[in-house]
């Protein structure tokens, strides 16, 4: 077996802690060796067989490092995956992938020049609905998909003070939050729409970013919605599809995430197992017979995507998050800003 692929973390705030650090380190074929940390050593406490690192120069100029995983705020993004792959480094950049799709373009071509794989970590892409979701639009249950909404909702209603998010700055807002994680899945689904129209707003009291977001990308004879906001106490559905023979229902988040929070890795036994009360609900007609019933949802698997990130590095694979689904997830996101401003319905293609 070839030997692990040593890999850095930039930065060890919650998206390391939660998501990235236990991923990476459930993953045989990648080896967490070094994390930059500006003045703690948290990521000892987890992982202390890791070196600590106060610049991200410093974990360049280690030539044992092959891949580097970047969690910085959103804004530094760009930057830090530039200076990473003019270093030689593999790259994962946390989403959003950039903030401007000019600058989506401009890293994809550089590590095309320098022979390296850059990527958007869609993670959300291995929760196990829409893995089970997938497999509906793919196959006939539902029959041709005719409208396609896609939820995710909170309740918080006062803005948290030190989260840079929740402060004006590129990049910012629950839009570039949660935003790249729903429009990844609908392009893995039905590809690129023909018109964007949005509605962004800032809905909570003393809000000072973007906290709700009501979009519609416009398909032939297809309607999609993404909707996200924090003043939701109620739950709504996580997927709510409509086709010509039924409809498919399903609430309740991908387990994977709370999991992560409480500590678990994903490579303990019935990982990503969603509970038979959150599985989706089907009312529909197959091969002449109405069927109504529960589906049950798919496991989950986060570690499907640095798995795919370590068979692309290797040559074994090609990426799952491609470079054109990389660039239009920003470019539906500027689109939607421009429709938002504009009040009308913008063309893809502008």
């Amino acid at each position: 077996m070839a030997e692990p692929i040593n890999t850095g973390l930039v930065s060890f705030g919650k998206a390391s802690r939660v998501y990235h650090g236990p991923i990476i380190t459930s993953v045989p074929e990648l080896k967490l060796t070094k994390v930059v940390e500006r003045h703690r050593e948290e990521s000892r406490k987890r992982y202390p067989w890791v070196e600590v690192v106060r610049d991200t120069d410093t974990l360049l100029e280690d030539d044992d490092i092959s891949l580097v995983v970047i969690t910085t705020p959103n804004d530094t993004h760009y930057e830090l995956a530039k200076k990473c792959l003019l270093a030689g480094k593999h790259v994962v950049v946390d989403k959003p992938f950039t903030t401007t799709s000019a600058q989506a373009r401009e890293l994809i071509d550089l590590a095309a020049e320098k022979n390296r794989i850059i990527n958007a970590f869609q993670n959300r892409r291995w929760d196990g609905d829409f893995q089970t979701v997938r497999q509906l639009v793919n196959g006939d249950q539902l029959g041709r998909i005719v409208e396609f909404e896609s939820f995710y909702d909170r309740f918080r209603k006062h803005k948290r003070p030190d989260a840079w998010r929740e402060k004006p700055g590129e990049g910012s807002g629950v839009f570039f939050d949660l935003g790249p994680h729903l429009i990844d899945q609908i392009l893995v689904l039905f590809g690129t729409p023909e018109m964007v129209t949005a509605d962004i707003r800032l809905q909570r009291d003393h809000a000072e970013t973007d906290d709700y977001f009501d979009v519609i990308l416009h398909y032939d004879r297809l309607k999609v919605r993404i909707k996200g906001g924090m003043l939701v106490r109620t739950q709504t559905p996580r997927f709510l599809i409509q086709g010509m023979n039924g409809t498919f229902v399903k609430y309740g988040m991908d387990p994977q995430e709370d999991a992560l929070i409480a500590g678990k890795t994903p490579d303990e036994p019935g990982w990503g197992i969603e509970p038979e009360d959150r599985w989706g609900t089907m009312n529909t007609d197959i091969n002449g017979l109405h069927v109504v019933g529960q589906v049950e949802s798919i496991a989950g698997n986060y570690i499907g995507y640095y798995q795919n990130i370590v068979n692309a590095i290797r040559g074994r694979e090609q990426l799952a998050v491609t470079p054109d689904q990389m660039i239009n997830t920003i470019r539906i996101i500027e689109l939607a800003f421009q429709s938002n401003e504009k009040k009308c319905t913008v063309r893809f293609s502008e």
